[in-house]
């Protein structure tokens, strides 16, 4: 969400947000609506000032004229009474808009229509060479016993996995070595609940374009979230924070999941687009401060780069164009690691900065060495989202013989061991 202030002195720069992030709103509809409450919100405090100015001289009439001014404090309170309503129904349509209104992109991040235009930044890693034929990552796990998708399916329904032995030991070594890594670089190591409530979703974004993605708990007015991004933003809510206590870290670890609605028949075997997943999140709330900002941005992509270093994957960063980073994203970036069998880059973490768009949703500020109150500025990073990263991971580091290499940074949770599985 912007401020209405900006949205009115800015609307060319507004205007122009709506479109590279190729949005749905009418800014004209926005701006007449946001008229028309102004206009309803001067009306009724003119007829709040003039019922307390009449009420005022009832007390000290004379009786022939006392009759007259109460009768006009009634008929004040009846236009009032007639005003409420508008006033309420406006309002309502101004903030259903509001909540559509995109933040402005970084002034460098490339301009495009969706992922084919996105920007590759960096490379590394050296893409593996087999010298026998490789399997993907299904037949891997099935070749081990590392995973079952048929018979949890009938249980669970499709796109439901179940990991077995090494394969699961491997996915909570994945989650630990990035808690070890966050917990040693300052993050507070926070486990949220898979669940929450409508305003939280509201306030990261996810609603109300998005509902569909997410399960709903109608007897309980809850909602399975697909990241701790949801729960961390709106952990503050109800405070005000000093700057001294920013910035806050957290590392979120949680279930998540996901309907992927809209996806169906493609991307669907095996780990792939599954509804229910693990993820430790990076999430940061900073001050108010554009180079504050792009420091901790950079800082959260750094980050997640060493753990992918330490899981030795070729990897590419992307930086997002406008059409592919959504509403609320200033900037993005994208981690995408090598998956042999499709023989292209899969994203595995996504990395964005929001300046004080989701905390104006959320209501977090903080007070400024100053005395003057701030939104905070939020970010976020993915540390390890599982079982997604398990696809190049397995097939990268697969062996002719059927075992999987495991990199010295996981081998202390995984019983010392290099490889794991084969016959």
């Amino acid at each position: 969400m912007l401020d209405i202030k900006f949205i009115r002195e800015n609307t060319d720069a507004v205007r122009k947000a709506i479109e590279v992030k190729k949005e749905g709103l009418d800014l004209d509809a926005l701006l007449a609506i946001d008229k028309e409450v102004v206009t309803l919100k001067n009306e009724m405090q003119e007829l709040q000032t003039q019922r307390n100015s009449t009420s005022k001289q009832i007390p000290k009439a004379s009786n022939e004229e006392r009759p007259a001014l109460i009768a006009k404090g009634k008929e004040i309170g009846f236009q009032m009474d007639e005003l409420k309503p508008k006033l309420s129904e406006a309002e309502e349509k101004f903030n259903s808009l509001m909540l559509l209104v995109p933040s402005i992109p970084a002034h460098d991040v490339p301009v495009g229509g969706g992922e084919e235009d996105n920007v590759e930044i960096r490379k590394s890693g050296k893409l593996p060479e087999f010298g026998f034929e490789p399997k993907d990552h299904v037949d891997i796990l099935e070749a081990n016993g590392w995973a079952d998708f048929e018979r949890i399916a009938q249980v669970c329904g499709s796109r439901s996995y179940s990991l077995r032995n090494e394969a699961l030991l491997l996915e909570m070594g994945m989650h630990r070595y990035a808690m070890d890594k966050l917990m040693a670089k300052g993050f507070t190591l926070t486990s949220t609940p898979a669940f929450a409530r409508e305003a939280a979703l509201v306030g990261t974004g996810h609603f109300p374009v998005g509902k569909d993605q997410v399960y709903y708990m109608p007897d309980d007015e809850l909602y399975l979230s697909g990241t701790a991004e949801v729960q961390l933003n709106s952990l503050h809510t109800k405070e005000l924070l000093t700057e001294d206590q920013l910035p806050i870290l957290y590392a979120g670890y949680s279930p998540c999941f996901r309907r992927e609605a809209g996806s169906y028949g493609r991307d669907v075997r095996g780990l792939i687009r599954v509804h229910q997943f693990l993820k430790t999140e990076q999430y940061i709330i900073c001050k108010n401060d554009d180079e504050e900002s792009k420091k901790w941005h950079n800082t959260l992509l750094e980050t997640s780069l060493e753990i992918v270093d330490a899981f030795e994957l070729p990897y590419r960063v992307i930086e997002c164009c406008t059409g592919d980073m959504g509403t609320g994203k200033v900037k993005m970036f994208d981690i995408e690691c090598w998956v042999p069998s499709e023989e292209k880059y899969r994203e595995t973490h996504s990395c964005s900065s929001l300046h004080d768009w989701q905390a104006r949703r959320t209501n977090l500020r903080y007070r400024d060495n100053d005395q003057k109150v701030q939104f905070c500025h939020t970010l976020n990073n993915t540390a390890v989202a599982t079982p997604r990263i398990l696809v190049p991971f397995l097939e990268c580091h697969q062996r002719e013989d059927g075992t999987v290499y495991i990199p010295e940074a996981l081998r202390p949770y995984m019983g010392g061991k290099e490889f794991i599985g084969g016959k």
